[in-house]
């Protein structure tokens, strides 16, 4: 048992190869220039939970994935847990926003399958819930979110493309972020070019 801890499973290394690759796409920039994200704690983690739902999505109907989407999972808050120690919250403060962050993670998830499934004014809305919810000026998250809505299918389709073998092997890639207004589109590490 104290073995598989210390010693890292080729499960574990490719989950941590897709963390790596869903915190790369969750930091482009143009998340935060062009599509209005907060660059803020907040902001990032939305940018993150976002890839994190579209790459668990694609596995979701794969059996054999259910351990990988775990592993991947712990990964995501054995970060942010090191992440929040970083910025000073002490031991007694952890456990309680990790656990708050997990469950909404697991908010998020369902209101972004919900929204895929229902159509663009509910994912909007989960979308300006979530990812705009600390932005104060509601006409320049609302201008925003039709462009957001669409990246958001454009990744799930991408996702839809690649194979569970693939993804749990480690290799994610993404689709390249469109700039909001502009058909230049600023790639990402590791796309495979426009969507």
């Amino acid at each position: 048992m104290i073995w598989s801890r210390l010693l890292p499973s080729r499960t574990n290394t490719a989950a941590a190869a897709s963390y790596r690759a869903i915190v790369s796409q969750a930091r482009q920039p143009a998340f935060y220039a062009a599509y209005g994200v907060p660059d803020s704690v907040d902001g990032r983690f939305e940018m993150i939970a976002l890839h994190m739902f579209a790459v668990l999505h694609r596995l979701k109907p794969e059996p054999a994935a259910a351990g990988f989407s775990q592993d991947l999972f712990d990964i995501m808050f054995a970060d942010m847990d090191r992440s929040l120690r970083e910025m000073g919250v002490g031991d007694l403060g952890v456990g309680r926003r990790i656990k708050a962050m997990a469950q909404g993670l697991y908010g998020r998830m369902a209101a972004y399958e919900a929204g895929l499934a229902a159509g663009d004014d509910e994912l909007a809305a989960a979308l300006r819930r979530n990812v705009y919810g600390t932005v104060d000026d509601a006409a320049v998250a609302a201008a925003l979110l039709p462009s957001l809505c669409g990246y958001v299918r454009a990744l799930v389709r991408h996702m839809a493309g690649e194979t569970a073998e693939q993804l749990m092997a480690g290799h994610v890639t993404f689709p390249a972020v469109p700039v909001p207004g502009n058909p230049v589109e600023i790639p990402g590490p590791g796309t495979n070019g426009p969507v």
